[in-house]
């Protein structure tokens, strides 16, 4: 393994954590004798353009610092590739960190474990979701909750997690459950109202929010969580359950596990790791052992 590794960075991740948690991580892999490169595109495009530079010219690691959506450019360039990555989770949600037991906004331990797993060649092949040519490492979310994603994104304020509160209480008032189309493994066929349908190859999205519980991210299937018909006052009841995970015991809530997931309904996004992928129907592939993550 080469000892240049690739620092890829977003400085606004987490209101400027992300600009800050590079020293200490660079520091980390320079003092175990690392020679540390550091990619910060103008843009998203830019940055995943350098990030496959990179990747193609042989770095020992992507180390992505940020959040969710930082690690989701580093998962395009990575995937399906040998080269290994690291995550120094410093954003807002950090739900592929949660989902292995990576340091969340603590910079300096995760780049001491990046270090020290780079060292000791020690890396955890995970599965990654895939739609077209586009890879997910988390959840890929449906209805209600990609309403609220649709609205909040539309809004220029207030800024952070209560721009979304607001768009969950305005989307509340007018959400009705939509028809869905739900084929699994191409035979399995469901047809349904619901309020949701959140594909999980990890178990949380949200920052914590366990909608897909039982999911792990190495055995080849993903869980597909279906939340029926509910009043608003039922939803409002049952939503707060997501953070432990105890909604999957709810009557209107039923989980599926597949390897592959087409998802059909009218007048719905699809978001995946929390960044949109476009309008259903959508075609969801669970690909065992897709990228190699330096982890304990």
């Amino acid at each position: 393994m080469t000892s240049e590794i690739t620092l890829f960075v977003n400085p606004t991740a987490g209101r400027g954590r992300g600009a800050h948690a590079a020293q200490p991580a660079a520091s980390a892999l320079r003092d175990r004798g690392f020679r540390v490169r550091t990619v910060i595109g103008e843009d998203a495009p830019d940055a995943l353009r350098r990030a496959r530079e990179a990747v193609r010219g042989g770095t020992g690691a992507l180390i992505a610092v940020g959040g969710d959506g930082m690690v989701s450019l580093a998962l395009q360039a990575v995937a399906g590739t040998r080269t290994p990555l690291g995550v120094i989770a410093v954003g807002t949600g950090n739900d592929f960190a949660r989902a292995l037991a990576l340091p969340v906004r603590e910079p300096g331990a995760a780049g001491r474990l990046v270090a020290e797993a780079l060292k000791k060649a020690r890396t955890r092949s995970i599965d990654l979701g895939r739609v077209g040519g586009t890879w997910f490492g988390t959840v890929l979310a449906s209805g209600f909750d990609s309403r609220v994603n649709d609205r909040g994104n539309r809004m220029r304020w207030p800024a952070g997690r209560f721009k979304y509160d607001l768009a969950m209480a305005a989307e509340l008032a007018a959400f009705k459950p939509v028809p869905y189309r739900i084929t699994l493994d191409g035979g399995d066929v469901h047809e349904t109202e619901a309020t949701l349908v959140a594909v999980g190859n990890g178990s949380s999205y949200g920052g914590g929010m366990r909608i897909c519980a039982g999911a792990e991210p190495d055995d080849g299937l993903f869980d597909i969580t279906v939340v029926g018909p509910c009043s608003r006052r039922t939803l409002l009841k049952v939503f707060p359950r997501v953070y432990k995970g105890t909604h999957l015991d709810h009557p209107a809530v039923t989980v599926h596990r597949a390897a592959t997931v087409e998802l059909v309904a009218p007048g719905t996004t699809g978001y995946a790791d929390g960044e949109p992928l476009g309008a259903l129907p959508l075609t969801a592939e669970c690909v065992p052992g897709a990228v190699r993550v330096l982890a304990p």
